[in-house]
C-alpha cells in the first residue's frame, strides 16, 4: 500500500504524531499509531484483521519488555493449567471443545501430546537408571555376570538409608546385608575355577540354530529368498554380534535402556497416526474427518503420558520417604495408584461416548474391539522398540 494510500485512509480529523529527532524510532512507528505497522491497514483494535499483527514494538525501555514477556508466559501456564482440569477429570471434553471451536482457551493438541511426552519419558529413564544401578559399594565389574552387588552397612549411602528404618528392620536389614555380602564374596573366590567350564557352556546356549542346524555365515546362513541380498546380509550380520551385544548387555544393563529411551519416543510418534486410522476404521460411518480421529488420539495419549508420570512419581516419593513400604504413606500410594489405574480405563469410555456421540450398547462394543486391537498394536510395537534397540547398539 502506497504512502498517499495510508494517508488517504486515515479518518478525517486526526493527525499523524510529529516526529521527534531526538529519538531513535519516529512517533508514528512505535505502538498507537492508527495504522498497522507492517502492511498500513487501519486498525480497529490491538491487531491488525488483514495481517494479523500486534500493535505493539519491541523497542522499548528493557524493564518493560521483561515485564511483557513474563506475561506472555504467565499467559501460556495460565493456558495449560486450563487444560490440565480437562484433560484429567472430564473424558472427551479437551476434543469435544476443540472440534466446536473452542480452541484458544486451551493448550494446542500437539504441543500438549509433546509436552507430556517428554516429561513422562524423562523421569521413566530417570528413575529406570536409579532402579538399575543397584551397586552401592563401589565393587568393580570384574564380579557376577548379573553386574549386582550388596552394599554393605559401612558404606554412607547404605547408611543413609538405614537410619531413616525403626530400629527392629533397621537390625534386620543389616543382618540381611552381612550374609548377602558373605555369600557375594564366596561367589567371588569360586568365580576363577568356574570360569573355564562356564565359558564353553556359554558358547554352547549361545549357538543359533538355522533349520535345525548351527548357524554359520558361509555353510548355513539366514536366508529369506524373496527378500533383497542386503536385507538378507544385514540379518546376518546382526546374527554374528548378537553373542557378543548379549554380553555386553549381560555386563551394563544401562546400554541396552538407554537405546530402549532412545527408540520410544519416536515410535509413539510414529504409531499415533496408525490408532487414527484404528479410529477411523471402527467408527467408519460416523462422518468423520481422518484429523477428528487424531486430535482424539494426541489428546489419549496425552492424558495417557500424564497419568503414567503421575504414577511414577507418587511411586519415586513413596521410595525416598518410606524406603521400607511399610507406613501410612506408602499405603496410600499404593491406593492412589489402584485408583488411577481403574481410572485410565475408564476415562477411555467415557472419552469415546462423549466425542463421538453414539449409544452405550454402540460404545461399549467398539470400546472393546478398539482396545484390543490397541493391544495388539502396542504389542507389535514393543517388540519393535526391543529389536530396533538392540540392533542399534
Amino acid at each position: 500500500m502506497s504512502d498517499s494510500a495510508a494517508k488517504s485512509d486515515t479518518p478525517a480529523g486526526e493527525q499523524l504524531p510529529v516526529p521527534d529527532r531526538s529519538l531513535t524510532v519516529a512517533p508514528e512507528r512505535l505502538a498507537g499509531s492508527p495504522q498497522c505497522l507492517n502492511c498500513g491497514t487501519i486498525l480497529q483494535g490491538p491487531f491488525c484483521h488483514f495481517c494479523g499483527q500486534p500493535d505493539r514494538n519491541f523497542l522499548r525501555f528493557f524493564p518493560v519488555l521483561l515485564r511483557e514477556l513474563l506475561e506472555d508466559f504467565l499467559d501460556f501456564d495460565s493456558r495449560f493449567v486450563r487444560t490440565m482440569k480437562p484433560l484429567l477429570f472430564k473424558p472427551g471434553k479437551l476434543t469435544r471443545d476443540y472440534l466446536d471451536g473452542r480452541r484458544f482457551r486451551y493448550t494446542p493438541p500437539l504441543r500438549l501430546y509433546i509436552f507430556s511426552s517428554i516429561a513422562c519419558f524423562f523421569f521413566a529413564a530417570l528413575l529406570a537408571g536409579d532402579a538399575i544401578r543397584v551397586s552401592t559399594d563401589g565393587v568393580s565389574s570384574e564380579g557376577p555376570a548379573t553386574g549386582v552387588h550388596v552394599g554393605t552397612p559401612e558404606d554412607p549411602k547404605v547408611r543413609a538409608v538405614l537410619d531413616r528404618l525403626d530400629p527392629e528392620t533397621r537390625q534386620q536389614a543389616e543382618a540381611a546385608l552381612a550374609q548377602a555380602a558373605e555369600e557375594q564374596a564366596a561367589v567371588h573366590q569360586d568365580g576363577g575355577e568356574a570360569e573355564g567350564t562356564t565359558e564353553d557352556d556359554h558358547d554352547d546356549e549361545d549357538t543359533i540354530t538355522i533349520n535345525g542346524e548351527p548357524w554359520d555365515r558361509e555353510t548355513n546362513p539366514f536366508i529369506i529368498e524373496w527378500m533383497p541380498d542386503w536385507v538378507n546380509d544385514w540379518v546376518n550380520d546382526e546374527i554374528e554380534q548378537s553373542p557378543q551385544k548379549g554380553k555386553e548387555i549381560e555386563q551394563n544393563p544401562d546400554l541396552i535402556r538407554e537405546k530402549v529411551f532412545d527408540v520410544l519416543p519416536a515410535t509413539m510418534i510414529a504409531l499415533l497416526p496408525i490408532v487414527a486410522l484404528l479410529l477411523k476404521f471402527w467408527y467408519l460411518f460416523a462422518k468423520k474427518y481422518y484429523i477428528e480421529h487424531l486430535i482424539f488420539a494426541l489428546h489419549g495419549h496425552s492424558f495417557l503420558f500424564v497419568m503414567l508420570l503421575i504414577i511414577l512419581l507418587l511411586g519415586a516419593v513413596g521410595d525416598w520417604l518410606q524406603p521400607s513400604g511399610d507406613g501410612n504413606l506408602s499405603g496410600a500410594i499404593q491406593s492412589a495408584t489402584v485408583v488411577i489405574g481403574i481410572w485410565i480405563p475408564l476415562y477411555f469410555l467415557f472419552a469415546l461416548k462423549r466425542v463421538y456421540q453414539q449409544g452405550w450398547a454402540m460404545t461399549l462394543t467398539k470400546y472393546f474391539l478398539i482396545g484390543f486391537s490397541y493391544l495388539i498394536l502396542l504389542s507389535l510395537a514393543t517388540a519393535f522398540v526391543a529389536l530396533l534397540s538392540f540392533v542399534l547398539l
